[in-house]
């Protein structure tokens, strides 16, 4: 991450990324600890703690992570019995290395966190949370609300800890257009109660769509492209 980026670290040192299984998320967790990396500052750990789907999943792409010069962990998993990824504890509180924290968006999502609260609530953390205008658990208000009320019931993370990122992606054909629409309409849903502190955008769609925002916007290359999605 350039100085460009550098803002969106908050100087913080944690950062968690939950959203619903769709939304993104997991492809902005992988990007955002490149980004940590670029800085040059310290070693970042990744954790990949999504136990809600068998696709779309960071650990499916460990070793191109890994080549980026990112720590990875993860915990095999026997079909969908939850699991626990070793070293949260100790790397949360550790301030000389970033923990990037890939969650799963519902309930057993929420649940593999819930431990770590008291660690995840402290000033050196921030949890994004993904929306995607064009996903239809995003799509009006009452659903947002409902399901990040229910994230945060059952992991105990406190509510001003939570920051929202938008996604507005249709997949690999996704437009510029489409991305300013839908970041549009997810403003316009939940700027009255919440910022949204930054879009996330593709790569190849970044210059189209940086000067056309008041809102920050971050490229992401799109690293879980499987072959049947080309």
């Amino acid at each position: 991450m350039n100085s460009t980026y550098k803002k969106f670290t908050m100087n913080k040192t944690n950062f968690i990324f939950v959203g619903e299984a769709g939304s993104g998320k997991s492809e902005i967790a992988i990007n955002f600890a490149k980004y940590l990396v670029d800085l040059g500052e310290k070693p970042v750990h990744f954790f990949d703690m999504d136990m809600t789907k068998p696709l779309f999943r960071s650990r499916d792409v460990q070793r191109d992570i890994e080549n980026l010069g990112i720590v990875f962990h993860h915990q095999e998993q026997f079909f969908d019995a939850p699991t626990i990824v070793g070293g949260v504890n100790v790397l949360l509180k550790d301030d000389s290395c970033y923990v990037v924290m890939d969650i799963g968006g519902n309930d057993i999502g929420a649940r593999a966190i819930g431990g770590f609260a008291p660690k995840i609530n402290k000033d050196n953390t921030i949890v994004y949370y993904v929306l995607n205008a064009y996903r239809p658990w995003s799509d009006d208000l009452n659903h947002i609300d409902g399901t990040l009320s229910s994230i945060l019931k059952i992991s105990h993370i406190k509510l001003d800890k939570v920051r929202m990122i938008s996604n507005p992606n249709n997949g690999i054909t996704t437009t510029a257009e489409e991305v300013i629409e839908g970041n549009r309409k997810m403003a316009e849903m939940i700027g009255p109660l919440l910022d949204i502190e930054f879009i996330c955008v593709s790569d190849n769609l970044y210059d189209e769509v940086k000067d056309k925002t008041d809102i920050p916007v971050l490229p992401i290359r799109l690293y879980l492209t499987y072959e049947w999605l080309k």
